[in-house]
């Protein structure tokens, strides 16, 4: 146990980028972007306020690993389903790169096809094109 907590103390530290201890919005959008992901600052600004313990509108590393932590396995795959669902289509229960450029659309950003297929590639495990749930449930872990 006092492993895993050694490396949420790292992870935390690299997201915390001006090291002052706290995470802000701004620095967990930056840090998802650096490892190929893809975080809105809308989307930041509404992680932090939900896990935000002290009200200060930042993390602290106990929120950190709260978040980490939290919630029974149940909640958590709840929790995959339901953020898996809002990229998928009723004809199809794959996240593509026609229904990424959508969502994301949505979400107020633009990227061609191209981007789209070039984001799935970097989390499809096995090649077909399309991210199943269980490469989401791996990419979000």
């Amino acid at each position: 146990m006092a492993r895993l907590a050694e490396r949420y103390k790292l992870v935390f530290r690299w997201f915390d980028e001006d090291g002052d201890g706290k995470l802000s919005p701004s620095e967990l959008r930056q840090r998802v972007g650096l490892t190929g992901g893809e975080l809105l600052l809308k989307e930041a600004e509404v992680m932090v306020e939900s896990l935000d313990s002290d009200g200060d509108g930042l993390l602290c590393l106990e929120d950190f690993v709260g978040f980490m932590e939290g919630g029974g396995e149940e909640e958590k795959m709840g929790d995959l389903r339901e953020a898996f669902g809002m990229y998928v289509t009723d004809e199809c229960e794959f996240i593509t790169p026609k229904s990424l450029k959508r969502m994301l659309s949505r979400l107020g950003q633009s990227k061609t096809a191209d981007e789209c297929e070039a984001m799935i590639g970097h989390f499809d495990l096995d090649g077909d094109g399309m991210i199943s749930f269980d490469e989401f449930k791996v990419m979000m872990v």
